[in-house]
């Protein structure tokens, strides 16, 4: 199985692909899905190894749809890197480190949520932006300038758009807390 590893960024992307025979392909390209999806769609199934990172759950995603093996890794985990020599930090140097590590199995896989969880969190986020606008805080502008009208009708429409959750995976709601004595 060939070995790639990403140094992901929001806008251009270093990748470092090493197939069964030894070839070492280097590229640097623009990070959108279609220029990913150039890139690997097509080749044999392979193990990419990412950096964990904001953007790093998408890109994991999409290399999974088209059919790869993708391993994010926890940035922080040092014997990843620790056959470096070199001072100097380069985007070259960093997918090549990572494409070794991968090909080694030298890294420290970092948690990933599950679908349930990213639709979870994305209706508790949803939430708590009608909670804040509402009461008439703004978490970005601090609790006591008023959230701008339309607050309510941009996080109206994002509920609708994530859509319910099944009975499956939905919490029976917690009893109410009472003060002692009552």
């Amino acid at each position: 199985m060939a070995d790639g590893a990403i140094d992901l960024h929001k806008k251009e992307s270093q990748i470092r692909i090493v197939t069964d025979s030894g070839e070492v392909l280097d590229r640097r390209i623009v990070t959108p899905r279609d220029r990913l999806t150039a890139l690997f769609w097509g080749r044999p199934a392979m193990r990419i190894l990412l950096e964990a990172a904001t953007e790093s759950e998408w890109v994991a995603q999409h290399l999974e749809t088209l059919g790869h093996e993708v391993i994010v890794a926890d940035p922080n985990f040092t014997p990843m890197y620790g056959h470096r020599r070199r001072r100097v930090k380069t985007d070259r140097r960093d997918v090549a480190a990572l494409a070794d590590a991968c090909q080694r199995g030298c890294y420290r896989a970092a948690h990933r949520r599950s679908a349930t969880q990213r639709t979870v969190q994305a209706q508790l986020n949803v939430r708590r932006e009608l909670t804040d606008s509402r009461s008439g805080r703004s978490r970005s502008r601090g609790p006591s300038s008023a959230a701008p009208d339309f607050a309510c009708g941009a996080a109206a429409r994002r509920v609708s758009s994530i859509g319910s959750l099944s009975s499956s995976s939905r919490r029976r709601s917690p009893r109410r807390w009472r003060p002692y004595g009552r």
